[in-house]
């Protein structure tokens, strides 16, 4: 399917929502491709997703009536209301600062504003981008982990339950009240429990720490270890559906925008110079016989991970987006609304 049938299917019956909502209609101020088809790596079993955002109300501004996001499951589109979408947009959210960052033709619909929302982008990067897209990147690590580990040994699984509570805990010094390196260590030993060869053990020394932090840290790494446990016929369907491809192409994704972001200071969803070594990914072409990861994958990931540090410790971006330019977008935007200027 070609962008020009695209545009066409959206004026089907299938999408009147977008004309016919309340939120919709002529509120809506961008519409685009998003997933596989807006990063340039789908197949012919891809979904088509929209992507749009959709300005607030009159009545929503000066009441505070609350709209955020329209959903629309059976087309797999999403329009996020503008207030939401810049709050998302300020901490570098992955799944919605690409709709800034699309090809021109992939845009289905832009309006003035739409057009001033994505020609000023630049206004919302930040640092901040290591840690939203390095979140993404590893819950899609999660994810990838959950389903290669089905048909691992229960030692080998153990490493890879560890492997990633560690990718969540290199995020806890930025969330939770600070500790040193060495007050809390994660390592597999062997068991004490029967019916396991090896587990994972806890070294805490921590002194005068808030119980609420560390509650939460333990609530990140206990859900993970239960993500675990709920390996079953989900995964086994993912693994038959040629899914974990797809995650690990996706994973891999993530890295180059977040490079392109830190290292270029710009946006690019469609991933033209990455397409093939991403379409390999995804088509198979690192798993084994056994359709798990292969070690060469792993390896890709690592030189990622060192990439991604020195491109956080060198970029010239700040720490923080343009706050002040933000807000004065959204006052522009906003004050035009209620003037009924637009």
């Amino acid at each position: 399917m070609d962008i020009n049938d695209i545009k066409e299917k959206i004026k089907s019956t299938d999408y009147d929502f977008l004309r016919n909502n309340e939120h919709l209609g002529k509120n809506i101020i961008l519409l685009g491709l998003g997933g596989s088809h807006a990063y340039g790596l789908n197949t012919d079993q891809s979904d088509l997703d929209i992507r749009g955002c959709a300005l607030n109300s009159k009545e929503e501004i000066l009441t505070n009536k609350k709209f955020e996001q329209f959903v629309e499951e059976n087309t797999d589109t999403v329009v996020y209301a503008f207030n939401k979408l810049v709050s998302l947009l300020s901490n570098v959210n992955p799944n919605t600062i690409e709709m800034l960052g699309l090809k021109p033709d992939h845009y289905l619909y832009i309006s003035h504003i739409g057009k001033e929302l994505v020609d000023n982008a630049h206004m919302f990067l930040s640092k901040k981008a290591v840690r939203s897209f390095g979140g993404y990147a590893n819950s899609q690590l999660r994810r990838l982990d959950n389903k290669a580990v089905r048909v691992l040994h229960q030692s080998e699984r153990e490493k890879h339950i560890l492997n990633s509570i560690n990718n969540a805990f290199t995020t806890f010094p930025e969330k939770y009240f600070s500790f040193k390196e060495d007050n809390i260590r994660l390592y597999v030993d062997k068991s004490v429990q029967p019916e396991y060869d090896t587990e994972i053990f806890m070294d805490i020394n921590l002194h005068h720490y808030p119980l609420r932090d560390y509650k939460s840290m333990w609530s990140e790494m206990n859900n993970i270890v239960k993500d675990y446990s709920k390996i079953g016929k989900r995964n086994k369907h993912a693994i038959e559906h040629d899914k974990l491809g797809k995650h690990m192409c996706h994973l891999v994704r993530l890295y180059y925008m977040c490079f392109d972001i830190l290292e270029e200071e710009k946006i690019v969803t469609y991933r033209e110079k990455e397409h093939d070594l991403l379409m390999n990914i995804r088509n198979g072409g690192f798993l084994d016989d056994n359709k798990q990861p292969t070690s060469e994958f792993y390896e890709l990931l690592d030189e990622l991970e060192k990439r991604l540090k020195y491109a956080s410790n060198n970029t010239s971006l700040p720490e923080s987006p343009n706050y002040n330019e933000i807000n004065e977008f959204i006052m522009s935007v906003n004050e035009k609304i209620v003037k009924g200027d637009i």
